[in-house]
């Protein structure tokens, strides 16, 4: 049945009627998990992932007992069939959308040139942002009212440009703290989505810098948008002009470091000079987020960094270190 699974989405995957129809049902679906989950003070699809993995590690168990064996595979492969059957019906087939590049007028290749540009633009627009948020007693840039940037990024989801995003933004609220933010913190996952209950999580122990857009990338996926850096080019869309200016600066953070990793191995004294034109709180701020990223670097991160960029691949992506999409999306978009 798995591998008759396998076949037929491969053959669903090669027709856009029928990714459209995903597409139609994935509207209908976001919504009603949302108001079914969206309630529920804590994250309830990490409850089903732990129940999951109970229920997956007891017939394990049972493998080794030879009067339990039969049936216990046999339970195992129903529930393996199960979970790739809905996973594939609320989410899969999406990744097999129309890229978002086929929809900007310009469609150039991203040169470090035309990035140097953007870069140095973001950088002045960040040190204008920094000044206008707020800092705990170390001088980190802290987020005062978390539910101010997610009503905002919700309100921001329904003016996305028309001609990029179709989707219908519900305006539910439905962002989770993980349950499993200290294990998050060791993998270098800084948040993802649930497409069973349709929840975006984030790591709430992350640097703040990088919460807010973080939880637009989420609400991107929540929107229907399934492949990473076409998420970030959303999220990017959805932070960028924000009137919260917590928002605003970590999107433009985060833009800023994408352009700087898309240039570094071009022209790595460019990038050298952008960081030491780094306002100091914005010098704060990196200088945080490098201790973090060192405190929780080891053989977890680079497990989860090595499978993570194996599924992007087999799901019509780049690999989770690659950033020349985004860039590709963000300079065709700005028209550098």
């Amino acid at each position: 049945m798995l591998l008759a699974q396998f076949l037929l989405f491969y053959g669903f995957s090669k027709s856009k009627m029928v990714v459209s129809f995903f597409e139609s049902f994935f509207e209908l679906q976001k919504k009603t998990h949302q108001v079914i989950f969206s309630w529920i003070p804590f994250s309830f699809g990490d409850l089903l992932y732990i129940l999951t993995g109970i229920f997956l590690f007891y017939h394990a168990i049972a493998l080794f007992k030879k009067r339990t064996r039969r049936s216990s595979l046999l339970v195992i492969l129903i529930g393996i069939n199960i979970f790739y059957f809905l996973y594939q019906v609320f989410w899969g087939m999406l990744y097999f959308q129309d890229p978002i590049i086929k929809k900007l007028s310009s469609q150039k290749e991203p040169t470090t040139e035309k990035a140097k540009i953007l870069a140095l633009k973001y950088l002045e627009n960040c040190k204008k942002t920094r000044s206008l948020v707020k800092e705990d007693r170390n001088g980190v840039f802290i987020i005062t009212d978390l539910r101010a940037v997610q009503k905002e990024i919700l309100a921001r989801q329904t003016s996305l440009p028309k001609n990029i995003s179709g989707k219908k933004a519900p305006e539910i609220n439905s962002f989770k703290p993980s349950l499993f933010k200290k294990v998050m913190n060791f993998t270098g996952i800084l948040g993802y989505y649930n497409p069973f209950t349709a929840e975006a999580q984030n790591n709430s122990q992350l640097p703040n810098t990088y919460i807010p857009f973080t939880s637009a990338h989420e609400s991107s996926h929540q929107l229907g948008f399934a492949r990473e850096q076409e998420a970030n080019f959303i999220g990017y869309l959805i932070g960028i002009d924000s009137k919260n200016p917590e928002l605003r600066y970590s999107t433009e953070y985060f833009t800023l470091k994408s352009l700087l990793n898309f240039i570094v191995e071009e022209d790595p004294e460019f990038v050298k000079s952008v960081l030491q034109q780094y306002s100091l709180q914005m010098k704060r701020d990196r200088a945080y987020e490098k201790t973090f990223v060192l405190k929780h670097q080891g053989l977890l991160n680079d497990f989860f960094g090595f499978t993570n960029n194996l599924f992007l691949k087999s799901n019509q992506q780049e690999g989770s270190v690659t950033y020349s999409y985004f860039i590709n999306l963000l300079l065709n978009y700005e028209r550098i």
